[in-house]
């Protein structure tokens, strides 16, 4: 066994999300949201992150990583796990951030996707977002949603990935996998090329650029289903960055184009648990109905809020979401503040419990 499978083997026994290897100090992993130093491996020297990259890079991607500066893929071990690597120059040396992400799709029950959000994955057609800060496990949702499509519905899915993370085999669907850098030069180029590929579902990895983003609206308006991320928190932040991609006199185009399309915006955070052995997930859910669509259409997104609190039903705010695993006995009262979008209002409403 090489070093890096043993330092990735010790990082998935030990529950942790990232690895990172840079020169100076021992490996550290990300376990909870907390960095972790792997005491039992000793400081990393130069040329110990170069033969770590070698072991993983072939030679063009070697002689790309050289050009650029840096290089994203991902990889697996056989009997391990698959990762995503981001390698990156720091100082003149080698730095390698990995995330760990599994062979197996994680079940929606396992991640606690509520099942409003699951049932999403019969749309027709359509646009479903799902924001988040980074490393709040965005990816892992939508390909639960793809894993959901792909064991009910004889569809076409093609995901856009960069790169990419887990790897669907053929169900009922027919799933093909495109990596941005591999198997297309950009998104939107592989977006725009999807349209022609007879797709009833296009995954797009990341909303980028404003290319990418109106391309999407398109694909959505002509009778597919649209499912992408956005590194946001909360549905109206969520819809304010789709609308502020495009220039003022473009705008309230986009917003009626937005309001026609859109099915879902689904937030997510990662919150740590009450006894400090993991993390659980946290959701706002979004669906469009009449008055959502209004309101986007007239460019009132506070109001989404509000929308959310009274609708019941399949709609949840993230604050009653994190007020509701409070109230479970998940997480603390202090991991609950910390997390709020309004920490006043979420103090006040639980401070008696």
């Amino acid at each position: 066994m090489s070093e890096i499978d043993e330092i990735l083997r010790d990082a998935l026994n030990a529950g942790a999300s990232d690895v990172h290897i840079t020169v100076g100090i021992p490996p550290k992993m990300r376990v909870n949201g907390e960095l972790v130093t792997m005491d039992k491996y000793p400081r990393i020297m130069p040329k110990d992150t170069e033969e770590i990259r070698d072991q993983i890079m072939n030679e063009e991607q070697r002689k790309a990583f050289e050009e650029r500066g840096e290089y994203d893929m991902s990889f697996s071990i056989p009997n391990i796990s698959r990762f995503r690597l981001n390698t990156y120059k720091q100082r003149g040396s080698v730095a390698l951030a990995i995330r760990l992400v599994g062979l197996d799709i994680p079940s929606a029950e396992s991640l606690g996707i509520p099942q409003s959000v699951m049932d999403l994955y019969d749309n027709k057609r359509g646009l479903v977002l799902v924001t988040g800060p980074t490393g709040s496990g965005k990816s892992t949702t939508l390909a639960s949603i793809v894993d959901r499509i792909n064991t009910n519905l004889n569809d076409h899915v093609i995901t856009l990935e960069d790169p990419i993370e887990y790897l669907h085999r053929h169900n009922k669907s027919i799933i093909d996998q495109r990596e941005i850098g591999l198997d297309s030069h950009s998104y939107v180029n592989a977006l725009r090329a999807a349209l022609r590929e007879d797709p009833d579902v296009i995954m797009v990895g990341e909303m980028r650029d404003i290319e990418t983003m109106s391309t999407a609206l398109v694909a959505a308006e002509t009778g597919h289903l649209v499912l992408s991320t956005l590194h946001t928190i909360g549905s109206a932040n969520a819809v304010d960055r789709i609308i502020d991609f495009f220039p003022p006199e473009q705008q309230h185009q986009i917003r009626i184009q937005l309001a026609g399309v859109l099915e879902a915006i689904i937030s997510q955070q990662l919150i740590p648990t009450a006894d400090g052995h993991g993390r659980v997930a946290a959701f706002e859910v979004l669906k469009a109905n009449p008055a959502v669509r209004n309101i986007i259409r007239e460019g009132k997104t506070h109001q989404l809020v509000g929308i959310m609190q009274t609708s019941g039903g399949d709609m949840i705010t993230m604050d009653d979401a994190i007020r509701k695993l409070y109230k479970q006995g998940l997480i603390t009262k202090d991991a609950a503040i910390e997390s709020a979008q309004d920490e006043n209002t979420m103090r006040a409403r639980i401070g008696g419990m």
